[in-house]
């Protein structure tokens, strides 16, 4: 029964086409309404105009100042690793991970470039390998394939110049800085949860294989990054697959049709507090707009994400904001500026609109109710006896702020590069009570929800958080098509 917005519902964690859950507990009240965030100077507009700086922000380095580990470093969100890393008292026992987290740095889109681009953006240190590969079977011979890779090239006599971006990197693409960052996300995950709880298998393990899975989104970017992270903590050079879903259905980036979500993203970037925020930046705007000659009237003065996008690939690969002869330069003021506009957009985008919530709980509906397969069937003993213990998403911005927006982060901020959630599933000792507990790991430290019902998401009983996203999402995500409009 739904009593003000609450959703009475059993949480016993069965759902259909799941052996049933060997926990039991009665049905308990879920709060399943939208909560604001914290107010704070990121989603407030006067300290958005009169603030000096990002103020605990870092955009220009994937290190974190010393000292500063767990602060936003947009280049390089921190995450899970060995010297921060919490372990749980001695009576919980991890049976299960998952992780979600945002790609590594890039080079920015080719839709975010400028029409006058003062340098080139080369990428002939690396290689992005594109190639096709048999395999063996009982019936056939298989034939290795050469690993081509794509190697960026304009013919001198083409007389058709790229719009924009100029260089040998495809737009866009993970940079080498971005790959090596990629590669320390992984071995730091292994460094934590092999070497420091004895969770995951050795390398040396050959099981090991069956008991990860590794998924990524059609943008390739995404499995640039997984192949390094795969590296990172396996030490392999050898074919690993990774899950990619069709993408006009992908869950994951998430592509499914959501006219509704759509409707109710549209409504927040026409509301009277978008339109005042866009009017308050119009002196901005006119600053960039000389030096980057885009055009007034642009795509680019409906939000600031081409303009950010642009500006903090630069800032975090060290190199140079742009300057047009006789317009001047983009100033570190402005692209400060720039940096603390977007991070306002996305809490409003996600956190700030009670219908935001609704979209993002829509359009992230079949994720979230797989995340919440996932831990039943860890708690149905299948992570046991060689069974799947490690599912490692690697996907998108869009995707990291959705899961906040459901999960109602307290503080809203862009999520940057390398940004991670994980879910950790502990089983409770018998002795001390026994029953399933969930952790939530946002930047290496525990979740901090603004509904009351989650609160610090710190070892808090599974079946809260089962309840929550089955009263979103529904079971086996039954509720996604008609909240999307589709059904």
């Amino acid at each position: 029964m739904r009593h003000g917005g609450r959703l009475l519902v059993a949480v016993a964690g069965v759902g259909a086409g799941v052996h049933a859950s060997p926990i039991s507990s009665p049905s308990q009240e879920v709060d399943l309404s939208w909560h604001a965030p914290a107010q704070t100077q990121l989603n407030n507009l006067t300290a958005v105009l009169t603030t000096e700086g990002v103020p605990g922000f870092f955009y220009n380095s994937s290190d974190a100042p010393d000292g500063k580990y767990g602060a936003y470093t947009f280049c390089n969100m921190p995450h899970v690793r060995r010297a921060e890393y919490v372990v749980a008292p001695s009576e919980y026992e991890l049976v299960f991970v998952e992780v979600l987290h945002r790609h590594h740095k890039r080079t920015p889109y080719a839709s975010t470039s400028f029409p006058i681009e003062p340098y080139t953006w080369d990428c002939d240190g690396q290689q992005l390998f594109f190639y096709g590969q048999t395999l063996a079977s009982a019936n056939s011979t298989a034939h290795p394939a050469t690993p081509a890779y794509w190697k960026g090239y304009t013919s001198s006599l083409n007389p058709f110049h790229p719009y924009g971006w100029r260089g040998t990197c495809q737009f866009p693409q993970i940079t080498s800085p971005g790959l090596a960052d990629s590669w320390q996300h992984g071995a730091d995950l292994y460094e934590v949860y092999h070497s420091l709880l004895n969770f995951l298998p050795p390398r040396d393990d050959p099981h090991w294989r069956n008991r990860v899975v590794y998924r990524v989104t059609a943008n390739p970017i995404t499995s640039q990054v997984a192949g390094m992270v795969i590296n990172g903590m396996w030490n392999t050079t050898d074919a690993v697959p990774l899950l990619i879903e069709t993408a006009a259905i992908d869950s994951l980036e998430p592509h499914y049709p959501c006219p509704a979500a759509t409707k109710l993203f549209d409504a927040v970037r026409t509301s009277d507090a978008w339109k005042e925020h866009l009017r308050a930046a119009e002196p901005l705007f006119a600053k960039l707009d000389m030096v980057s000659g885009v055009p007034r009237g642009s795509s680019y003065h409906d939000t600031f994400d081409g303009y950010f996008d642009n500006l903090q690939a630069r800032m975090c690969h060290q190199l140079p904001l742009p300057c047009r002869e006789g317009k001047g330069c983009i100033t570190q003021e402005m692209a400060d500026a720039v940096c603390r506009f977007g991070n306002w957009e996305y809490s409003r985008i996600y956190r700030d609109d009670q219908g935001t919530f609704e979209a993002s709980a829509a359009s992230f509906g079949v994720w979230i109710a797989d995340l919440a397969g996932h831990l039943r069937r860890a708690m149905n003993g299948e992570g046991n006896e060689g069974g799947m213990l490690w599912v490692h998403n690697v996907a998108h911005d869009g995707t990291v702020s959705r899961l906040l927006s459901v999960l109602q982060i307290d503080e809203m901020f862009w999520p940057g590069m390398g940004s991670e959630v994980v879910f950790e599933l502990f089983r409770m000792k018998e002795e001390s009570g026994g029953g399933y507990f969930v952790r939530v790991l946002f930047g290496g430290r525990v979740f901090k929800s603004s509904n009351p019902n989650l609160g610090v998401i710190d070892l808090i009983p599974v079946e809260r958080l089962l309840a929550y996203f089955d009263g979103l999402v529904g079971q086996n995500a039954t509720l996604v098509a008609s909240k999307c409009g589709v059904s």
